[in-house]
């Protein structure tokens, strides 16, 4: 396992890498799981060399706090790599190698895929993850890049920003990976007790149940009935519920048999923020 600190190290491993037409990418923020080791796991079997990034990432943390309380767990990350493969190529850059002496986003236009959900309550997020992912994009020029599915609108951003800077990539998403009791594996988790931890597994109730509803129920329908369920459950405090056309993140206002719908949710847990999300159809 190759570990590289500096742009310029990395650049030059790859520049001298034969198998360089077969490349995988899967970005990082670090404390991983087993939901990041699935898409190292997909990379690694369709690429020939792989690539995993870590690196917390100050441009999309819109609360210093967050920032502040992300684990970062360099030596545990290794070695839950090493449990996938020894071959692996980790870039673990500084702060000042990816922004220089200046820390600030690059502002993207995302056709408003930003200005919905995550973005609506997340000032300036997802011009900070546009900013790095096109700049490890363009670092390492991989043919494949892995992103999963649990940040739904964030996959759809990534494909728009590779779409409009014209960066030569397949997007690959990949499914959601659940803990036993349905919760969408997160960083985040960890700082969940046990017991509240257990209790966030009704999030994924709720959008299984949402699910069923909207087969034969209007959206605004559906929207109203989570809305109630989760007065209902004082343990959880959910912050929105949204269904979209899945493509562009429109809002359901009539359901046409043609589209496909997907669902959205935020939801805090003794104060950490979990999100989750499910296809309709």
């Amino acid at each position: 396992m190759l570990i590289f600190r500096t742009q310029k190290e990395l650049q030059n491993h790859l520049n001298s890498n034969p198998k360089k037409n077969s490349l995988g990418l899967v970005p990082t923020m670090g404390a991983l799981h087993n939901g990041h080791l699935e898409l190292v796991r997909t990379a690694v079997l369709q690429n020939k060399t792989v690539v995993v990034s870590i690196f917390v990432n100050p441009t999309q943390f819109d609360k210093k706090e967050d920032l502040e309380k992300y684990p970062k767990t360099f030596e545990a990350d290794k070695r839950l790599l090493e449990t996938v493969s020894n071959d692996l190529i980790i870039f673990a850059p500084s702060e000042t190698e990816i922004y220089g002496n200046a820390i600030e986003s690059k502002t993207y236009d995302f056709d408003g895929l930003d200005k919905v959900m995550e973005g609506a309550f997340r000032d300036d997020h997802f011009n900070g993850v546009g900013t790095i992912v096109e700049t490890l994009l363009k670092l390492v020029q991989p043919t494949r890049a892995y992103f999963g599915e649990k940040d739904y609108q964030q996959l759809q951003i990534i494909k728009k920003l590779v779409s409009s800077q014209q960066i030569p990539v397949e997007i690959v998403p990949c499914p959601i990976v659940r803990e036993q009791h349905g919760l969408a594996m997160s960083s985040r988790n960890e700082r969940l007790s046990k017991e509240t931890r257990l209790k966030a597994g009704y999030i994924y109730q709720i959008l299984q149940a949402a699910k069923i509803k909207f087969g034969t129920k209007s959206a605004s329908y559906v929207k109203d009935w989570v809305a109630k369920e989760f007065e209902n459950y004082r343990e959880l405090e959910l912050e929105y519920f949204e269904m979209t056309e899945a493509e562009n993140l429109l809002p359901v206002i009539e359901k046409s048999i043609d589209k496909k719908y997907r669902a959205f949710i935020a939801v805090y847990a003794d104060g950490v923020r979990l999100i989750d999300n499910i296809a309709l159809n």
